[in-house]
């Protein structure tokens, strides 16, 4: 809900400031209105019902896939598009993929969501309300800031949504935040005290061939972004998660994941081969033998190595799968090119 119009509307309703954490609480425990709030008077229930809308998003369409992820297409007040995901793994968690951006203005040649028209940062409130919406449905207990948008560019707010998160029940130790490397953001989150998780957005060894596919290389070169992360792992002592894209013929062949292990010092970065997720885009997804491959010449350099488990795919809600069309519809998901 939009917290700032929630607090004056109590303010103006001669509401005593406590109120404000009362309705926030039994939000956050999953309440699924007002009227469910039974330790509000009932004439503030119904006032609250009438003038602060429950949710600052509205729930256009949401696609249910067979491994039991959801894709929740989503509206602001302002009518613009964001989606989110829930992810539901065998070991019992429940993992948020949360958006902090309507679109994206990096424009990543492989992602979705770089291709659809940019909008603009997310509120705090909205991003809360992405989450919110889930925690109605069930407990949950991890999240990604991997959905639409680079959330170093809406730092501020993504940081008002995370310290509020584990009353929803998800620590900071089990919040990631993803960047393709915008470093005053990463330069900032090195400063901030609380023990969140960053993954870099990697895909490449050489600045050529990233600036191919992510143009904010021209901005922020790599080596400058690594350094950056160097720093970060000295302030947290947590490692770095690097995910990087399997793209057929571009950047999979076996001298290219040395060249990547030369990069990394592997007391600091953990490498996720992410196979690629089907797009409008040219390109397509590294064969399976491909990407065994290229795990086996990161560990050889003893580089720690997972494949990302993927999922959502069927329904367009993998990595870099999501982005709406222009007419507001939540993108279908693009055939697989192997």
């Amino acid at each position: 809900m939009d917290s700032e119009r929630l607090r004056a509307e109590l303010q103006r309703a001669g509401e005593p400031g406590y109120r404000v954490d009362q309705v926030w609480r039994w939000a956050a425990a999953g309440a699924p209105s007002y009227a469910a709030m039974t330790n509000l008077p009932s004439r503030l229930r119904e006032l609250l019902e009438e003038r602060v809308p429950f949710s600052s998003l509205v729930v256009a369409n949401e696609v249910h896939a067979r491994d039991g992820t959801v894709k929740t297409l989503m509206h602001t007040a302002d009518d613009r598009p964001l989606e989110a995901v829930l992810m539901r793994y065998g070991d019992g968690r429940r993992s948020l993929c949360l958006s902090s951006q309507s679109g994206c203005p990096l424009t990543c040649r492989f992602c979705a969501t770089g291709q659809m028209r940019f909008g603009r940062n997310l509120s705090s409130s909205e991003i809360l309300d992405q989450a919110l919406h889930f925690r109605r449905q069930g407990a949950v207990d991890h999240a990604v800031f991997m959905g639409m948008g680079e959330p170093l560019m809406n730092l501020d707010a993504v940081l008002e949504a995370c310290a509020l998160l584990p009353s929803l029940g998800i620590s900071q130790r089990h919040t990631a935040i993803s960047t393709v490397g915008w470093l005053p953001g990463i330069e900032r989150l090195t400063a901030y005290p609380a023990p969140l998780r960053l993954a870099l957005s990697l895909h490449a060894a050489d600045d050529d061939l990233r600036s191919t596919l992510m143009p904010v290389n021209d901005r922020y070169a790599l080596g400058d972004v690594l350094e950056a992360c160097r720093r970060w792992y000295e302030a947290k002592h947590r490692r770095v998660f690097v995910e990087y894209v399997m793209l057929a013929g571009i950047n999979d062949r076996y001298e290219q994941a040395i060249a990547l292990a030369r990069r990394l010092d592997p007391r600091i970065f953990k490498v996720n081969l992410i196979p690629f997720n089907p797009t409008d885009s040219e390109y397509r997804g590294s064969s399976r033998e491909a990407i065994a491959a290229f795990r086996s010449a990161l560990e050889a350099a003893g580089i720690a190595v997972t494949v990302r488990l993927t999922r959502g795919r069927e329904i367009a809600a993998a990595c870099g799968q999501l982005a709406v069309a222009a007419d507001g519809a939540a993108a279908p998901a693009a055939p697989a090119r192997m």
